[in-house]
């Protein structure tokens, strides 16, 4: 255990949240310690074990949402001497500028390189560098021999490489790498890779047309360009594993090109891309087109647009590779195409939703299909769709351009519809009924984003004839459940069993306009009918519910009492399921974005007015009730007045009836003798000693 600790190398990785090194990151931290022996080599890429790597990288502080479970340590936005030191720390200094032809990522990877350089010697032992670069800095490369046919360049003419323009920084930093970084004695080690145009794990620069294929936008997949260009490719998995062995082993070239071993055209890629996900067909564009259409960016289209074939040695003579994609992108695309919908949890949503007619099957299946972006599966259009199909087929104008036997099968199965449904009535006996709708459930929108099935299969014997069976391949895995093997790809994997009273469903019907009871064939005549058979199929021995218990889909039985509490129902069941598809286009995303804005600035206006037709409530009510407040104390202030005269009263009586006449006399005495003292007189006057 001791010597594994020792062998634990630290690892820098630059900018982890990017596509190209977040996986790179990944895959290193999945290695593990091994030895020399052959049987333990095997496990160089297991799980379990003694990690062979510890994995530090830079993050934007920006990504706190983000899980990064794979790195020992994470360092978000650091300064310079920051980013030096941890890197001084490290034994191994990977810089990845494979996905950018932008300035700044080169600019920081020379600095980090001369930086490096400079501390060298107070390196106690060996540092690597390894820079990840781009074929771009050979897309201007030719042969040696041009004017021979199929001529590859060789990766030992690397010192004859020539860069796409946009790349020529990255060229300069590839030199400065072999020139700073040589020499056995050195105690930095320097590596170049350049890397093909990178795949897999959900995408990145192929990402647009594995999305337009899934989500079927167009009848073709666009392709920007004649599309005749090879393109050098290579797995980011098979990536992180050149970058694993250059660790581990140190190989004697310095320079090595990291490319799968295809030679696929741009052409031969989409046209893989929309075979097995998409509508099989692609339609070639003007790249400016591309600009238009916001597909990709102008430096992206450039990536898209070389035109080179390598011929590789290195990484076949001198690694031991665990390849995940030797063969390239088309010979893998099967696989490419699962690793991208696992990588986006694009896993399809298959519905069924059963019960009487008018219970509100079509109501609640078009809530589902709005919010998860599910195809809405109605017999009458499948079978109308299905027809016309066939008809186009048969009656077509360019019955040339179709082969003998699409045109034998097409009239077959187009007879063999008419026959039955001119001896049934205008109904299709349930074999072919079971087949078209099959068939549908097996085309590529269905099974890329899912369905709502509405209201069908009704029995039994209907839901076998559609969903009995094996998928394709995978015949151990139903040998392995106890249930009856049945076709998982296309068979709901929720069922919900709507029910209501007939009294309600009638008085439902009933309320109806007659024009709406006549398309939706709610008429009494009609609708009476297939509520009655409805209640026939539901009381049979083996009903559709019956078939989905027995391969453990169990139905999940609501019982609707009005339409609100249908509408409650279509709810409780869009929030409590995981969206699993593609969320909103930029543009719808952007829309929303606006649309949301508004509603914002709305309710904050809303809540100033608000606000301020409080406070000018608030104010004229203070205003008013100080003017009641003033009234209110002129009239105390008037009523005291009027208390306090009529308390004086009894006292100005009587004074005005036992001392006002003696006063007077006295004071008129006082007059005439005129004593020395008028006040002394009147108190003494008469003894009534007023004073």
């Amino acid at each position: 255990m001791g010597d594994n600790k020792q062998q634990t190398k630290r690892i820098f990785i630059n900018d982890v949240d990017r596509y190209s090194s977040k996986h790179i990151a990944k895959f290193l931290a999945s290695c593990v310690v091994t030895s020399e022996d052959e049987e333990e080599a095997e496990a160089l890429a297991s799980p379990e074990g003694e990690p062979a790597f510890h994995v530090v990288g830079t993050v934007p502080p920006s990504s706190k949402g983000e899980k990064w479970d794979f790195l020992r340590e994470k360092y978000e936005s650091p300064s310079s001497d920051e980013l030096l030191q941890h890197l001084l720390e490290c034994d191994v200094v990977v810089y990845n500028i494979s996905e950018s032809a932008t300035q700044q990522q080169v600019e920081e990877a020379t600095w980090v390189l001369t930086a490096l350089h400079n501390e060298m010697p107070s390196f106690k032992s060996q540092k690597l560098f390894i820079l990840v670069s781009t074929v771009m800095t050979w897309a201007m490369t030719k042969p040696q021999n041009p004017d021979e046919a199929d001529v590859l360049v060789s990766e030992e003419q690397f010192i004859r490489r020539r860069p796409h323009p946009a790349f020529r920084n990255h060229h300069s930093l590839e030199k400065l790498v072999l020139k700073l970084a040589k020499g056995k004695k050195s105690k930095l080690a320097g590596y170049v890779v350049a890397s093909g145009l990178q795949y897999g794990k959900g995408e990145d620069l192929f990402h647009y047309f594995f999305k337009v294929s899934w989500l079927m936008e167009f009848p073709k997949v666009p392709i920007f360009g004649q599309g005749t260009n090879y393109i050098p490719t290579i797995h980011v998995s098979d990536l992180g594993g050149v970058i694993q062995n250059i660790i581990q082993l140190k190989p004697r070239p310095k320079y090595i090109v990291a490319i799968d071993n295809s030679r696929n055209t741009l052409e031969d890629i989409v046209q893989m891309i929309s075979h097995v996900l998409g509508p099989e067909e692609i339609q070639k564009l003007p790249p400016q087109e591309a600009i238009a259409m916001k597909a990709f960016k102008p430096e992206e289209l450039e990536c898209l647009g070389i035109n080179l074939r390598l011929e590789t040695f290195i990484i076949n003579d001198f690694f031991n590779l665990s390849w995940t994609s030797e063969a390239g992108m088309v010979e893998n695309m099967y696989n490419i195409v699962q690793e991208y919908k696992d990588t986006w949890q694009l896993l399809p949503i298959r519905i069924l939703l059963l019960g009487p007619p008018a219970v509100g099957k079509t109501t609640l299946a078009g809530k589902l299909c709005h919010h998860y972006r599910l195809h809405h599966i109605k017999l009458k259009e499948v079978l109308e769709e299905k027809i016309a199909q066939l008809k186009e087929i048969v009656n077509g104008p360019n019955p040339e351009n179709i082969s003998q036997e699409i045109m034998t099968a097409a009239q077959t199965q187009l007879g063999n519809i008419h026959k039955s449904m001119k001896e049934n009535q205008g109904r299709l006996v349930d074999r072919l009924l079971c087949e078209i709708v099959e068939e549908k459930l097996n085309s590529k929108p269905c099974k890329n984003q899912g369905f709502v099935l509405d209201g069908f299969p009704k029995t039994y014997e209907q839901a076998k004839l559609i969903f009995s069976g094996r998928d394709a391949g995978k015949e151990d895995l139903a040998l392995m459940s106890k249930a009856p093997a049945y076709k998982q790809a296309i068979t709901p994997e929720y069922v919900f069993a709507l029910d209501a009273s007939d009294d309600f469903l009638t008085r439902r019907v009933q309320g109806l306009p007659e024009n709406v009871a006549e398309k939706m064939r709610y008429t009494q005549d009609e609708f009476v009918p297939r509520l009655t058979k409805h209640r026939q199929l539901s009381g049979a021995e083996e009903t559709v519910c019956d078939y989905f218990d027995q391969i453990e889909v169990h139905p999940l039985h609501i019982g609707t009492v009005c339409k609100a509490t249908t509408t409650l129902h279509s709810d409780r069941l869009i929030t409590n399921k995981r969206q699993r598809n593609y969320g909103l286009s930029p543009e719808e995303q952007e829309e929303q974005d606006r649309k949301k804005e508004e509603e914002r600035r709305q309710k904050q206006s809303a809540e100033a007015a608000e606000r301020k037709r409080r406070n000018e409530a608030v104010l004229a009510e203070m205003a008013a009730q100080y003017e009641d407040w003033q009234k209110n104390l002129s009239e105390v202030k008037r009523q005291e007045s009027e208390q306090l005269e009529v308390q004086a009263l009894p006292l100005r009586n009587y004074l005005m009836k036992y001392v006002m006449p003696s006063l007077t006399e006295a004071m008129v005495k006082c007059c005439k003798i005129k004593p020395e003292d008028p006040v002394d007189f009147l108190n003494n006057y008469a003894g009534t000693g007023f004073m």
